[in-house]
């Protein structure tokens, strides 16, 4: 009787999943929503994914929680973009005890410079170029075959299928392009998260704010811009999901260039809105520019 007992209670001390026979999901810990889209496509339902940074959220000015500092000791694989865009990470690593190998999703990427107040740095934002959301698939297929080789073929598989989406994309995003003049792919943007886009796919993005959005741009930056917004006859400004508007819409009335609509920058939208996944943003952001840059006769 009494070994029963011990048996029962052992048993309640075990997860749900291997009580039922079913295998344990892989914890994975993103930094942010964009990396946790990647993960779903490459890791399917072989990974119970927490992310830290959430739907419209910015990762700039994030704050972590105790509540966070749990999820990544608990993970067997932590997944970052690197590049300077989570400067709260490795502390929060550190503090949690977290033993997780770490993925560096730009690992391999060709980083460019980018200006914060007057100095040069690094650019974060690389998953604006397809080309570079390519190879961060590829690092979490690998990141994920390396925690569970007994499912690496599976990770291959669903990667392989999301990169042939991606190429997809890639000829879309091409093509809404050419339909746009090439004297209005020019636009304002609130910070200067564009910079891999505009290189890959010929636009120029100007932004009052630098690589990071918690930068507060001064009175004479702002009229500085307004005045190139005017002396270039840049058609418009654009919002973006994660900035207040207050700054652009005071750009636009003081300039005269029309706000063309709402980007998606460092973040996805909520399930409910218009870009949950990476290629609904690629694909969203594309269309606003084609709806506001191209003559309408």
């Amino acid at each position: 009787m009494r070994m029963k007992s011990l048996l029962a209670a052992v048993l309640l001390l075990l997860p749900l999943s291997a009580r039922a026979g079913v295998p344990e999901k892989l914890r994975v810990v993103a930094s942010f929503s964009i990396l946790a889209d990647f993960l779903r496509e490459v890791g399917g339902d072989k990974v119970e994914i927490k992310m830290l940074v959430g739907a419209n959220g910015d990762a700039h000015v994030f704050q972590p929680s105790p509540t966070d500092a749990q999820s990544l000791k608990k993970a067997r694989l932590i997944v970052v973009n690197g590049l300077g865009l989570e400067g709260w990470m490795t502390r929060l690593i550190a503090a949690s005890g977290a033993t997780a190998p770490v993925v560096v999703a730009t690992k391999g990427v060709i980083a460019r410079e980018g200006e914060e107040d007057g100095k040069k740095g690094v650019d974060p934002h690389a998953w604006q170029s397809i080309a570079n959301a390519k190879i961060y698939v590829a690092n979490i297929r690998e990141g994920l075959a390396a925690v569970d080789p007994a499912d690496s073929d599976y990770f291959k598989t669903r990667a392989d299928k999301f990169l042939a989406r991606l190429d997809a994309t890639e000829r879309q995003v091409r093509a809404g392009i050419a339909e746009i003049p090439e004297n209005n792919r020019r636009i304002v943007t609130t910070h200067d998260a564009f910079g891999y886009f505009g290189a890959a796919y010929g636009f120029q993005f100007i932004a009052p704010i630098g690589l990071s959005s918690d930068a507060e741009p001064s009175a004479r930056d702002i009229a500085k811009l307004i005045a190139q917004i005017r002396r270039e006859r840049v058609p418009a400004v654009f919002l973006e999901n994660i900035s207040d508007p207050r700054l652009m819409t005071r750009i636009s009335q003081e300039s005269g260039a029309k706000i063309g609509g709402s980007l998606f920058s460092d973040a996805l939208s909520s399930g409910e809105g218009p870009a949950p996944t990476y290629i609904d943003m690629m694909t969203h952001n594309i269309e606003e520019l084609k709806r506001a840059l191209i003559p309408h006769s």
